[in-house]
C-alpha cells in the first residue's frame, strides 16, 4: 500500500511517500516547497516527480493520503479527512492559525486533484482523547467550557510511538498490541503486567504525556501548543494574570503581547541568544548566563512535569527522551535524571554519552529499576501506519 503523507505549514508543503503492508514500511521518496501560495500547483509538481522519478505510474497509484491535522473543533482521532474535518479545523482557526487554515486547504486541494484516494486525517490531539474530565478540564466558567477551551495535549503521534516502541524495548507485546490498535479498537480493558512511562518529547516544540499501559493520563501542552514546557519562542505555562498586566505597564495591545508570547518567548526570551538549544549550548561553554537560565528552567519543567505524571500513575517503570533535544543531548537527559537514584533511576553515563544522532538505546544501567531509554522521533512514518491501520479496518 502507498502512503503520502502531507505535512503543511502556512507557507510550506513537505511529502513523504511510504510502502506499507503489516510489518514493513519503506520511504520511497521526500520533498517539499517552500514560500508556498498555491497547494494545487504543489502538489501537481510532487505528482509530476514522483512519476518521473518512478516511484508512481500516476496519482490515482496513491493508496491514501495522510495528514498531520492539529487541533479539530469538536473532533479528533484518526479519522476520515472529510467534511467534518474541514468544519473542525476552520472552527478553531484562530487558536492554530499556522497549520489549520493549511491543513484545510490542502485537503481540499488533495479532494479536487485526486477524488478517488482516500485522505486521512490524524490529529495531534488523538492520543489523549481518553483522558479524564479531571485531567481536561479547566477551572472556569461553563461558557468558556462551551466553547471548547480545556486540555488537549499534542504531539500525539510522537507520544503514541513511544508508548509503542517502549512496550516492544521491554518485552511488553500486549501493551505494544494495544497501542497498534488503539485508533481502531480504542483502549478497551487491559489487566496485564504495567507499564507506566514518563514520555519526553523534547525539541524546538517540548511536551511531556503520562502514559499508562499504553494510555494517556494527561498532558504539559493545553488548550494550545502554547501551554507547557518553554518551547523554541513559546511561553509554555504562565500566569493568566501577567497578560492583562503586561498590557497596562508596556502599553501593549493583546494582540502584541500574544505576538511576543508566541514569537519572542520560551528559550530565545531567556536565553537572549536563540531558540535553538545548539545556539544555547554553545553560549553556555562561553559564560553566557542568560542562556544557562533557559536551559535550567527547561529541565526545570521537564522534571516538574515527569513528577506530576510519576505521582498520578503512582510511578513509572520508563523514562523516554524523544525528539532532536531528548535524542541527542545527553548532558541534558542526565540532569533531568540528576537525584533520582532513590527512586530506581541509574543512568549508566557510557550509554547515555553514545545515545545521540539517531541511536536508539537504553541508558539506565541494567539494575535501575526504572528504565530510561532514547527513542527517536519519525512523525511522518507514525502517522503512516496509523492511516495504513485506518484504511485496512476500513
Amino acid at each position: 500500500m502507498k502512503i503520502l503523507i502531507a505535512n503543511l505549514g502556512s507557507t510550506s508543503f513537505k511529502y513523504r511517500l511510504f510502502d506499507m503492508d503489516e510489518s514493513n514500511a519503506a520511504q520511497l521518496a521526500s520533498g517539499g516547497f517552500e514560500r508556498v501560495t498555491d497547494y494545487t500547483r504543489c502538489i501537481e509538481e510532487m505528482l509530476e516527480s514522483l512519476v518521473g522519478e518512478g516511484h508512481l505510474q500516476s496519482g490515482e497509484e496513491i493508496d491514501a493520503v495522510g495528514f498531520k491535522t492539529v487541533l479539530g473543533k469538536d473532533l479528533s482521532g484518526c479519522v476520515t479527512a472529510d467534511a467534518r474535518v474541514l468544519e473542525a479545523l476552520e472552527g478553531f482557526k484562530e487558536v492554530a492559525p499556522a497549520h489549520n487554515p493549511a491543513y484545510a486547504a490542502g485537503i481540499r486541494c488533495f479532494a479536487e486533484k485526486l477524488p478517488t484516494v482516500p485522505r486521512v486525517a490524524l490529529f495531534e490531539t488523538a492520543f489523549y482523547q481518553w483522558m479524564t474530565p479531571a485531567a481536561y478540564n479547566y477551572a472556569i466558567p461553563q461558557a468558556w467550557r462551551d466553547l471548547g477551551i480545556r486540555r488537549y495535549g499534542f504531539h500525539g503521534a510522537s507520544h503514541k510511538f513511544v508508548a509503542e516502541r517502549s512496550a516492544e524495548m521491554l518485552g511488553n507485546e500486549a501493551i505494544a498490541d494495544r497501542v497498534r490498535q488503539l485508533y481502531v479498537d480504542g483502549p478497551g480493558e487491559y489487566d496485564g503486567a504495567p507499564l507506566r512511562v514518563l514520555s519526553c518529547h523534547l525539541g524546538g516544540s517540548s511536551s511531556v504525556t503520562g502514559i499508562q499501559n499504553g494510555v494517556a493520563i494527561g498532558a504539559s501542552m493545553g488548550f494550545s501548543p502554547q501551554g507547557g514546557l518553554p518551547q523554541n519562542n513559546r511561553v509554555g505555562d504562565l500566569d493568566s494574570m501577567a497578560i492583562p498586566y503586561v498590557c497596562k505597564m508596556l502599553g501593549l495591545s493583546v494582540e502584541e503581547a500574544e505576538r511576543q508570547l508566541n514569537k519572542e518567548s520560551g528559550l530565545l526570551g531567556l536565553s537572549g541568544v536563540s531558540n535553538d538549544a545548539r545556539d544555547i549550548g554553545e553560549a553556555i561553554e562561553e559564560g553566557n548566563e542568560n542562556a544557562q537560565l533557559a536551559i535550567d528552567v527547561l529541565i526545570d519543567s521537564i522534571r516538574h512535569w515527569a513528577g506530576s505524571f510519576f505521582f498520578k500513575m503512582g510511578g513509572a517503570e520508563a523514562i523516554v527522551f524523544t525528539a532532536g533535544i531528548g535524542e541527542n543531548d545527553a548532558d541534558l537527559r542526565a540532569a533531568v535524571c540528576a537525584g533520582l537514584e532513590g527512586f530506581g533511576v541509574q543512568i549508566d553515563p557510557e550509554a547515555n554519552a553514545k545515545a545521540i544522532r539517531g541511536a536508539e538505546g537504553v541508558i539506565s544501567t541494567p539494575d535501575s529499576k526504572i528504565k530510561v531509554l532514547v527513542i527517536p522521533a519519525n512523525e511522518e512514518l507514525v502517522i503512516a501506519r496509523e492511516v495504513f491501520r485506518k484504511v485496512q479496518a476500513s
